[in-house]
């Protein structure tokens, strides 16, 4: 079985208040995107096992399968490898993006799929069902939205990864987010244009990241990338989710090459993306 997981892009990220739970209230614009990591899972003889070269330390996709066992998921012992292809602690999402991929494997055979992903992590639950939609509490609530019209992204990946853990921390010492009413007025304005499945270009005023001051304070080098994609005629410019991946939107893939062949020898890392948003 081979398995797409496709990376998150979180075209806005507005911080709210904090909950009883210790997780903050967001709202959120998500979009899968063309980069993914690749996913092939095997049958095995003895037990199952998570291979993902490159990657050390916990692996969430080895949490999600062995919650799908505690589930009473019964298929016989499989083998899942993982090519990585999205950049590690990045700001989006593989890692949720691959355990989300490894619950699909449990669909209609295990009950609760949604109760699972939100127990793994705030990102997986929109991951379960890859598409454009509009995200809400601290990452469970998602409402599809209709696909948008064509445009294109340029990442730039930083060299060393930033924990998600880290950057709400500092956004809590930096007394950022706002407050539960604005939130909700916000919800309404994001629901608005994207329903109407607009390219997100027309929407620039609507795309900020609360987060990313906070991003920025632990990894002031985020903001010459920012500048850079500007300067290349980006629509908007922003930090990726938790950071430190900064992306820039251009009207359809050309243009998007082309910014990426400007930025080299710079920053040799930019992968140029579109969204994925096939059904």
């Amino acid at each position: 079985m081979r398995i797409r997981a496709p990376a998150k892009l979180n075209l806005c990220l507005y911080l709210g208040p904090r909950r009883d739970d210790g997780l903050h209230e967001i709202r959120s614009i998500v979009c899968p995107l063309t980069l993914a990591d690749r996913i092939v899972a095997s049958d095995r003889d003895d037990v199952d096992e998570v291979i993902c070269p490159g990657v050390e330390g916990p692996n969430l996709a080895a949490r999600a399968l062995r919650a799908l066992r505690a589930r009473g998921w019964s298929r016989p012992p499989v083998r899942i490898e993982i090519e990585k292809r999205i950049p590690v602690a990045a700001g989006l999402a593989g890692g949720s993006a691959d355990a989300a991929a490894v619950l699909r494997m449990g669909g209609g055979e295990v009950e609760g799929l949604g109760e699972i992903a939100a127990e793994l992590g705030a990102d997986v639950p929109s991951q379960l069902d890859p598409r454009f939609a509009l995200v809400g509490g601290a990452g469970e609530a998602v409402e599809p939205l209709p696909p948008p019209r064509d445009f294109a992204v340029v990442l730039v990946p930083a060299a060393e990864g930033l924990a998600t853990v880290e950057v709400y921390a500092e956004a809590d010492r930096l007394g950022l987010g706002r407050g539960a009413r604005e939130l909700e007025r916000i919800e309404r304005e994001l629901r608005g244009v994207a329903s109407k499945a607009a390219s997100p270009l027309t929407y620039c005023e609507l795309l900020v990241n609360d987060l990313a001051e906070a991003a920025l304070s632990l990894r002031p080098e985020i903001d010459e990338a920012l500048a850079a994609l500007e300067g290349l005629g980006a629509a908007a410019a922003l930090v990726s989710g938790s950071g430190p991946t900064a992306f820039g939107l251009f009207e359809h893939v050309a243009a998007a090459e082309r910014a990426a062949r400007e930025l080299q020898p710079r920053y040799a890392s930019a992968i140029v993306a579109a969204p994925d948003t096939a059904p």
